[in-house]
């Protein structure tokens, strides 16, 4: 079992914290005093300033703290697993609560979870700014580079088009709304750089800006210290295997460029770059090459994989009613199994991998959440996917 948890490097670091710790360092022991309202808590720190009773509140909040930390870090395309950075992106959160307690003026009514909401959503973003590969003059910068970045992904405008549309929404310059989408286009091509969707409250928070998600690991090409894991194992490719992902996906992994989705090559044309090969014989070795690449950045560290296989299937008037199927975490160590029942739209984990209860069950759920959004006429004999 020490084995085992060894190979997952973001549950632990260098310091020692894992992920239960980051998570459930706000929890007191005994439990704080009983309050009617979580609220409370606060005017209680307010009224006699002692900020005893923020740590009571932060105590009863931590659950929803994490969850917002948690969805941020995954629309955001982050490892929501790195215990510091994890850390890192609560403690700002934490902060900026602080920040607003001395304001808050609980008369008016709202919670000062809503009251602090925006501070923690720029406390959020201040973070992420702080990860990316370009330098930013302010926050309001960094949020108009992502607010271009994403009219221009979702749009599918021309840049001029864009840099025209926005400058009259934003009340500024063609000239300062094209600066914007230069920057945003740059930053691009080195990291995953990520921009307006709306939050739970409408608060605008992450999307990727990317215009063609193409590649299912484009959103870790060029993700900070992960480039250098993925240029090594990309480096270990054959020419061929290189070559075929560069041209399908539209990317150079040289200088990191990402053109637009038109530019990719279809199977047809890979077929005659390299001669005596058809569409599907390119297609067969495109999977197999993306494939390799997948167990090298698992064996690297840069993401992790499931693989898949289905054991069996039972028909009824030849529609799949239920399947089993095994699967394997990381591409390593013994397999577990999952059933499928698709009549009644459950699924079952009937032994995880390697009887690991804390570390596979991560990957079964992955594995259950992928198979049931497949169509059920149409379920794959076995397959890798990473996330």
């Amino acid at each position: 079992m020490k084995e085992r948890f060894a190979k997952y490097p973001f549950r632990g670091n260098a310091h020692g914290l894992t992920m239960f710790e980051v998570t459930h360092v706000y929890q007191l022991t005994p439990p704080p005093p009983e309050l009617y309202t979580v609220n409370e808590y606060i005017v209680a720190a307010q009224t006699w300033h002692d900020l005893r009773f923020f740590a009571y509140f932060l105590h009863h909040i931590e659950p929803r703290l994490n969850g917002r930390v948690r969805n941020f870090l995954l629309r955001e395309g982050l490892d929501k697993y790195d215990p510091e950075r994890f850390l890192d992106y609560k403690q700002s959160c934490v902060i900026a609560m602080l920040e607003c307690l001395e304001s808050y003026d609980p008369y008016k009514g709202a919670e000062f979870l809503t009251y602090a909401h925006h501070a923690m959503g720029n406390a959020l973003i201040q973070c992420r700014m702080m990860e990316e590969s370009g330098s930013f003059a302010s926050l309001d910068e960094y949020k108009r580079v992502r607010g271009i970045a994403w009219l221009y992904k979702e749009s599918g405008k021309s840049k001029g088009e864009v840099v025209s549309e926005y400058a009259k929404k934003e009340g500024c310059s063609e000239e300062t709304a094209e600066q914007y989408l230069t920057v945003a286009q740059f930053n691009r091509s080195q990291v995953s750089l990520y921009v307006t969707a709306q939050d739970e409250d409408s608060e605008e928070t992450g999307e990727d800006v990317t215009r063609d998600d193409s590649w299912d690991y484009m959103a870790i090409l060029w993700n900070g210290a992960q480039a250098i894991a993925v240029q090594t194992a990309f480096e270990k490719l054959t020419y061929r295997e290189q070559r075929l992902l560069e041209e399908r996906n539209a990317v150079c992994m040289t200088c990191g460029r990402v053109s637009s989705i038109s530019a990719r090559k279809s199977f047809e044309e890979l077929a005659v770059m390299f001669e005596g090969s058809t569409a599907s014989g390119a297609e067969r070795a495109y999977r197999k090459a993306v494939e390799k690449l997948t167990v090298l950045l698992v064996e690297a560290g840069a993401l992790h994989a499931v693989r898949l296989k289905r054991k069996s299937v039972k028909r009824i008037k030849k529609k799949i009613a239920a399947a089993v199927y095994e699967y394997q975490a990381d591409c390593d160590g013994e397999w577990g199994e999952i059933q499928f029942d698709f009549e009644n739209g459950t699924a079952e984990i009937v032994r995880l991998a390697e009887w690991d209860t804390m570390v596979s069950k991560v990957f079964a759920e992955r594995a259950v959440k992928y198979i049931r959004a497949c169509d059920a006429d149409n379920l794959p004999k076995k397959l890798l996917f990473a996330f």
